[in-house]
């Protein structure tokens, strides 16, 4: 029955509404590689808000999301390594935290169309889940998990390249990318004031959809405020907002 077969059986009384596509041969053309393990991918694409009401958490994709980051981590890092003998170890770090990080691989699920196989609870997707930045990256992680333990490191590198690599000039010129808080702590640095320390003030909401609220201090001062559906999307927004105050525009 496979996967996506199993967790539907769960779901079976009507008062509970699934969503997404589940056409996967769809997105087996759209990322590039065929599966040998098909219910690889349907984990990489399952959310935990899909499996909370069955109380099967540990079927989500958050293992995979876990994986998909160190594997990604290593392929981005060996091409721009080849690809840059130019680069020193610092701007090969920073080109590769914006090569890798939320927003880009919120940007590369949506505009693939990986973000429309997402199996989301009903709820989740009326709240605007399939639009929220750190589920779609969180799901293009896990899917390159999945490709890894399908396919080996040569499948996973194969998928990276085409989905995210070939879009590198795209992503180094969008400002958007920008890393705040690599800026703000480049620039305690520079002045001798204190690390950057971040503090989660408060959590809201379900697990599956949380809100945080995470300020930046320097020598115990706050600097900025951020919100942001997970912890790295508030960080970097308390960041933004630590150098506003501080007059980096």
């Amino acid at each position: 029955m496979g996967l996506f077969g199993s967790i539907r059986s769960w779901f079976g009384s009507p008062e509970v509404e699934t969503t997404g596509k589940t056409d996967l041969d769809e997105l087996q053309i759209l990322i590039g590689y065929r599966f040998k393990n098909i219910e690889l991918l349907e984990l990489g694409l399952t959310h935990r808000s899909f499996t909370n009401s069955a109380n099967k958490r540990h079927l989500s994709n958050e293992r995979l999301e876990f994986l998909g980051d160190s594997v990604l981590g290593l392929a981005i890092a060996e091409f721009l390594y080849k690809d840059h003998p130019d680069l020193q170890e610092g701007e090969l770090t920073k080109t590769k935290a914006l090569m890798v990080n939320e927003t880009t691989l919120a940007y590369i699920g949506s505009d693939s169309g990986l973000a429309d196989f997402i199996l989301l609870s009903a709820e989740e997707d009326r709240a605007g889940g399939r639009q929220r930045s750190s589920i779609i990256s969180d799901a293009v992680e896990s899917v390159i998990g999945a490709v890894y333990l399908d396919g080996g490191m040569v499948a996973a590198r194969d998928v990276i390249f085409r989905m995210i690599y070939t879009h590198k000039e795209e992503i180094l010129s969008d400002a958007s990318q920008r890393n705040f808080k690599g800026e703000l702590l480049e620039l305690m640095q520079s002045r001798g004031d204190g690390m950057p320390y971040y503090n989660v003030i408060s959590e809201e909401g379900p697990d599956h959809r949380k809100l945080f609220t995470v300020e930046v201090l320097v020598n115990h001062k706050t600097l900025g405020k951020g919100e942001g559906y997970s912890k790295k999307e508030a960080e970097q927004k308390a960041a933004s907002d630590a150098l506003q105050t501080l007059g980096i525009e």
